[in-house]
């Protein structure tokens, strides 16, 4: 079957992850992205459901900024039991 040629635009960062990554699986970008064609053409559709998160998005700086916190809380021995901590997270 004939080939043709696309262009993708991806931010930098993701795409050499994604790489490395896929380059772990034994495979390289192309390949990926030919099994994922693959997938929308037998699936009639995305092969995954896309589904808003239930969970609130937070930028970069504030998850650092919680994680920061979080290190401090361990290095001072402040803190939680992890069971009441899952506890308040899950329920």
């Amino acid at each position: 079957m004939p080939k043709v040629q696309t262009s993708l635009r991806l931010e930098e960062e993701t795409f050499n992850e994604a790489k490395e990554i896929l380059k772990s699986l034994g495979m390289n970008f192309t390949e990926a992205v030919n099994v994922f064609a693959s997938m929308v053409v037998q699936e009639k559709g995305l092969p995954f459901d896309v589904v808003a998160s239930s969970y609130p998005s937070i930028g970069y700086e504030e998850a650092q900024q919680k994680v920061q916190r979080s290190i401090d809380n361990i290095e001072k021995n402040e803190g939680i039991p992890s069971d009441l901590f899952f506890e308040k997270m899950l329920g």
